[in-house]
């Protein structure tokens, strides 16, 4: 039986990675909330493509990136990250999400030096580096003189729900509070809530929701059986080369793996293991 489990589209919420990106698809609520963890205004922002996927190479890791918009010649990404997979992993999947957009923007015929200002906003349903703050900003900073900037363009910003310092700004708590399941705090939150609300009413959204889980779902299963089927190959493997170091004949090895006679003579001639007919 599958362990991959649909969540029912009435319970979602704003850290329900689904719901993010349908409800940060509506201008006004992504630019605000930008204009409000940044404390900025912005003249206006366009999407540079919707769940912008990136994967350059047929054997690279491809990523997904939740909401990838441009603003005033900077270029944005704010990711729901619900999996606490540690602070160590969070920092690498930073460090990647920035280098697919830099390579997005030069695979587009841009220089080195006209590669625009980036910001990466990670919001985060948990603790982050074992402190209380809601909000961690990175920048690269000079070891030996921490006055000096390198002025890379490159900002990485991690917020955490479950901070307790008074670092952010009201309305920005009150976006946090929110991800903990808190009610409404004020009226942006609110026109969220409400957006969300109306979202779980529309039937094409909620079929919408269905069918991407359904192929998740199908794709976490064929992803497991392969790892079942590799980790059989392997097996396989382990086993041949033990019966072969130990001299056991090719037809007791085939009894016990079913491999064909000229399979198993070619793996033994490969590895430079014996064999005996």
């Amino acid at each position: 039986m599958s362990g991959y489990k649909i969540k029912p589209w009435e319970e979602l919420t704003i850290t329900d990675d689904y719901m993010f990106k349908l409800v940060m698809r509506h201008k006004r609520f992504c630019k605000r909330l930008i204009e409000k963890i940044l404390n900025i205004r912005i003249k206006d922002i366009h999407y540079l493509e919707e769940e912008k996927s990136f994967k350059f190479k047929y054997d690279s890791k491809g990523i997904r990136l939740d909401v990838y918009v441009e603003g005033d010649d900077t270029i944005y990404d704010i990711e729901m990250q619900v999996r606490n997979y540690g602070d160590q992993e969070l920092a690498y999947r930073s460090r990647y999400y920035q280098s697919m957009i830099d390579m997005d923007s030069l695979a587009r015929g841009a220089l080195y030096k006209e590669l625009r200002p980036s910001i990466i906003i990670f919001l985060c349903p948990f603790a982050l580096f074992d402190k209380e703050r809601h909000i961690y900003t990175f920048r690269n900073i000079c070891r030996e003189d921490k006055t000096l900037e390198l002025h890379d363009g490159a900002t990485k910003i991690f917020l955490s729900s479950q901070g307790r310092a008074n670092d952010v700004a009201p309305d920005v708590k009150a976006f946090l509070d929110y991800m903990n399941g808190l009610p409404a705090a004020d009226d942006f939150i609110k026109e969220i809530d409400a957006c969300i609300n109306e979202t779980k009413t529309n039937h094409e959204e909620r079929v919408s929701y269905m069918t991407y889980e359904m192929k998740m779902r199908e794709a976490h299963d064929d992803g497991r059986a392969e790892g079942r089927a590799e980790g059989e190959r392997n097996m396989e493997i382990t086993i041949v080369k033990r019966m072969l170091l130990k001299h056991k004949t090719l037809n007791e090895i085939i009894d016990a793996v079913d491999w064909p006679k000229e399979r198993l003579i070619s793996f033994a001639k490969e590895n430079g293991l014996p064999f005996s007919e």
